[in-house]
Formats: structure tokens, sequence, C-alpha cells
């Protein structure tokens, strides 16, 4: 019974070149996209909840863009739709960066409370100004043939959003790694305080600029996929992206580099869930158990280990 499971876990996520491009590395690209929003987020220190709300921001901002441009051609129209997703999700999350700056609300609050306005407001705009012409379904009229991103390999579904999201796992990286504003960022994170007092660094504009990449990178996890899976905005448009991904985030500890691993990984899982339960009849919610599982035992290591490191370091200092 266990290796039936197993194998319809293995064939749904890479048991054929369809299950791989078309479903694990499609529910992978929005993983990966909030992923490196929380992860960028949590480097400065910054706890962003919202990501959610954000994504969904950003369809709603992507639709919108799309309905308006009509018939014109993919090569206005796509990257309108990724600017007009990232500056909504940029735009919702600095309600919560500007309420921490001017009034010091902590954003646990401000971004979690925001995910419900947000997905209030989807469910407006679906019944409202944006739902399709016969007033019939809570949902949008299907986007123009133009507004379509582009798939990556032929007779696969794997879409635009996928070369994105591995286009500013890089950059973000490297920002991070290599640059004097990424340096700010992280010592930002390490030690507000000490950043402030002895470093000279205005965490406060750290902070918000991080706060605006961060929702801008879930607004583009949401423009992607409108424009590249579901080519209409309903509610429901998002399964919980924005929560995901903040196990995304943790496990790849909060390196761009390896948030593309750990978003392939539960892009896998969901998409092998899927088979499991068709396949094997085992429920879908246990991968749920199991994802909490890895993640638990990934936290639980890295303090194990971060102790480990305190003793020797105790040890040494005895020792001289």
């Amino acid at each position: 019974m266990l290796m039936d499971v197993l194998a319809a876990l293995w064939d749904g996520a890479f048991g054929s070149a369809a299950a791989f491009w078309s479903a694990t590395l499609v529910r992978a690209t929005p993983l990966m996209l909030v992923g490196l929003a929380v992860a960028v987020a949590f480097r400065a220190g910054v706890v962003n909840i919202g990501a959610e709300g954000q994504l969904v921001l950003g369809a709603i901002a992507a639709t919108a863009v799309a309905q308006w441009l009509g018939a014109a051609p993919g090569i206005i129209t796509i990257p309108a739709m990724a600017l007009g997703g990232m500056a909504a999700g940029a735009a919702w999350a600095g309600i919560a960066a500007w309420l921490r700056r001017r009034s010091g609300v902590l954003e646990v609050i401000s971004t979690l409370l925001l995910n419900f306005i947000a997905l209030a407001l989807l469910s407006w705009v679906v019944r409202g100004p944006l739902q399709e012409p016969t007033g019939i379904y809570p949902q949008s009229s299907t986007i123009a043939a133009g507004a379509h991103w582009p798939f990556l390999l032929e007779g696969q579904r794997l879409h635009l959003g996928f070369a994105f999201g591995l286009s500013l796992a890089a950059a973000s990286w490297y920002w991070l790694a290599h640059t004097a504003s990424g340096f700010r960022v992280r010592v930002a994170g390490a030690g507000a305080r000490a950043a402030a007092s002895a470093g000279g660094v205005d965490v406060a504009r750290t902070t918000f600029g991080v706060f605006l990449i961060s929702g801008a990178c879930a607004g583009l996890a949401g423009a992607s996929e409108v424009g590249g899976v579901t080519w209409a905005l309903y509610e429901g448009i998002s399964p919980g992206y924005g929560y995901t991904a903040i196990a995304v985030a943790l496990l790849a500890r909060l390196d761009p580099r390896w948030v593309v691993v750990s978003a392939i990984f539960f892009g896998a899982l969901e998409a092998g869930a899927a088979a499991m339960q068709r396949d094997a009849g085992v429920p879908a919610v246990l991968v749920q158990v199991f994802v909490a599982l890895v993640i638990l035992g990934v936290l639980a290591g890295t303090q194990l280990r971060d102790w480990r490191r305190e003793q020797r370091l105790v040890a040494r200092a005895e020792a001289a």
C-alpha cells in the first residue's frame, strides 16, 4: 500500500514530461515568485505575512490591464500586465509599510488583515467592475489571446512566469550578496539597532523599500497566474500560495537560490498529491502533514546547528 502511494506521488510529479513540465513546474512558478517575496522581506527583518493579498491585487491589476488593452499585441500587453501586477502588489504592501513607519503598527498584524481585505476586494470586482458581460458567473471575461503569456516549451503548459521567477531569483541573490544596498538589507535584518547605531544604516528607509520590492514580487505572481494559467480572474485564484510561500522561504533558509529548489519541491508535492488521491485513493491533505513535518525538521535542525555553534564559541572562549 505504501509503495503504491509513493509511486502515485512520484508519477504525478515526475512520472512523465507532462507531469514535470505542465504540472510540477507550473505549480512551482507562483510559489517561487511569492517565496522570493517572503525571503527578501524576512532577510530585512520584515515579517511580511501579506503576500497572499499582494498576489491577489497583482492578479486584479493584471486582469484590468489586459481588459483595458483589449486586442493589443502581446509585446505591449504582457509587459503591461507584469508591470501592473507588480505595481499593485507593491502599493498593497506599501500600505503596511506606511503604517509601520508612521505609527509603528506591526506588519504581522497589518499584512494579515490586508489579506482579508484583498480577498473581499476580489469578491467585489468579479461581481462588479470586472465581471463577465452576462453577469451570471462571478468571474471576469477571458483575456484576449494576445495577453496570454507564451509557453516556454511546445506542447507543455510551462509559461513565461517561470522564466521571470528564475531571473528574479538570480537578481535577488546577486543584489543581496554583492551590492551595498543588499548589504544594508542583510544588516538591518540581522540587528536593526546595531545597523542604525554602528553601521549608519537608515533602517526605516531600507525596510520600507524592501516592503515594496516584496509586494512587487508577489504581485508579479498574481499577474503570471492570470496571464499564464487561468486567463481569467475569479475567486480562489490562489489556493493559499502566499501562505505556502512562507514555508518555501523557510525551507530555503531565505536564500533566493534555494527558493527555486524549494518551490519545485513544493510544486512536486502539490502535483503528486492530486495524482495520489486520484490513483491511490489517499487524501491529498496527507501531503500537507508531510510538508509540516519537513518544515519542523528544518527549523529544529537550524536551531540545533546554531546551538552547537554557540557552544563551540563558548568552549573556545573559556579555553583562551
